[in-house]
């Protein structure tokens, strides 16, 4: 199963909800993805050092475009907002 976090900028919430969630779902059985309508060029930088404090590493990970051939793939998505 794959679960689809989605935001805007995809450098801030769905970036650090698909991480958690990674971390805590059985990987064999659900796979949690990020992406944005907007993406911007990178994580942000407090994202990347709040994650690193929670002992999960997001410095590599690169905002995406939400598409629909990716939400077509994901079996839920979820809308991340402020």
């Amino acid at each position: 199963m794959i679960v689809l976090f989605a935001c805007v900028e995809n450098a801030g919430r769905s970036q650090m909800a698909a991480a958690f969630f990674n971390a805590l779902a059985d990987g064999r059985k659900v796979h949690a993805i990020s992406a944005g309508t907007a993406p911007a060029a990178r994580v942000h930088p407090e994202v990347v050092a709040v994650m690193r404090d929670a002992s999960i590493d997001v410095s590599g990970n690169v905002p995406q475009r939400l598409t629909d051939d990716l939400a077509g793939r994901a079996d839920v998505l979820v809308r991340t907002s402020s």
